[in-house]
């Protein structure tokens, strides 16, 4: 009979095919823990780490198409606005705790970080890289960057914090915040290599010092 480790790595390995960033997510999330995904979608994630990792948890959503989807396909979920908190939740009660890819939507980061880290052990950090070298070539051509990360325009944008890997770094620092583990990727390959310009979305392992 496999051991609790012995499934994470093999399940792990399994998830590789479906999505880089779940893959990495997965390998920071332990077998049978307790999640929180704010968030979430559609609840994909939740799912993805349910079937694999056998986890436990919720998701946050306050679109309405999403909560539906969510409902639909069995995932337990909330509905609420993210900038109003996460009083509801209490301190420590999560393993861990995901933001991926909504952090640059965020109006308040600083308060949605700290809250995080007050309800989950660890969290999860995920967001697109804005000094990425795509990013840069089209800022000094005059236009704002549109790409499969960034997908909207200028004008009709939901984001309004964008940062790159260094400004994010910095952040952590100031805020007393450990970097646990970062992995930086580009078309799902992690880039070692000068990431702050060659990867385009970064991905942050986290808790408080």
């Amino acid at each position: 009979m496999l051991s609790s480790a012995q499934n994470n790595v093999n399940n792990t390995n399994l998830m590789t095919k479906y999505r880089q960033d779940f893959a990495i997510i997965a390998g920071w999330v332990s077998f049978g823990s307790k999640v929180l995904d704010l968030g979430c979608g559609d609840g994909s994630l939740l799912q993805f780490l349910r079937s694999g990792l056998e986890t436990k948890g919720y998701g946050v959503e306050k679109d309405d198409a999403n909560w539906l989807a969510c409902l639909q396909n069995g995932t337990n979920v909330i509905q609420m606005d993210l900038e109003a908190g996460l009083s509801g939740f209490e301190d420590q009660s999560f393993d861990t705790v995901i933001l991926s890819q909504t952090l640059q939507a965020m109006h308040n980061t600083e308060a949605i970080v700290q809250e995080m880290l007050r309800v989950g052990r660890e969290i999860i950090v995920t967001f697109p890289n804005f000094g990425y070298w795509r990013n840069r070539i089209q800022i000094t051509r005059g236009n704002m960057p549109v790409s499969k990360s960034l997908p909207y325009e200028w004008f009709n944008t939901p984001n309004v914090h964008l940062c790159t890997i260094h400004d994010f770094d910095q952040f952590c620092k100031n805020h007393n915040i450990s970097i646990l583990e970062r992995k930086v990727i580009t078309d799902a390959q992690e880039i070692s290599f000068m990431p702050n310009l060659f990867g385009n979305l970064a991905m942050y392992r986290l808790k408080s010092q």
